[in-house]
């Protein structure tokens, strides 16, 4: 049995286009308009613009609760 692919390939194809503005240096992130750095960050708005756009991406896991500084 053929197991379904998690991401598809235009969410693939979203995210290498973003990685390619993040190395190209004029990827922006969204509220602050900052540019962005980080490659995890840029995965994250790949697959944020590919679940908008319709592609079959897995829903967001529940972000970690940070925790605190011990003083």
């Amino acid at each position: 049995m053929a197991s379904k692919r998690k991401y598809s390939k235009s969410a693939s194809r979203k995210v290498a286009k973003v990685m390619r503005e993040r190395k190209r240096g004029t990827l922006r992130s969204g509220r602050s308009g900052k540019k962005v750095t980080s490659r995890k960050q840029a995965v994250a708005i790949g697959l944020s613009e590919a679940r908008r756009a319709g592609a079959r991406v897995p829903s967001q896991r529940a972000s970690r609760s940070r925790s605190r500084k011990k003083k």
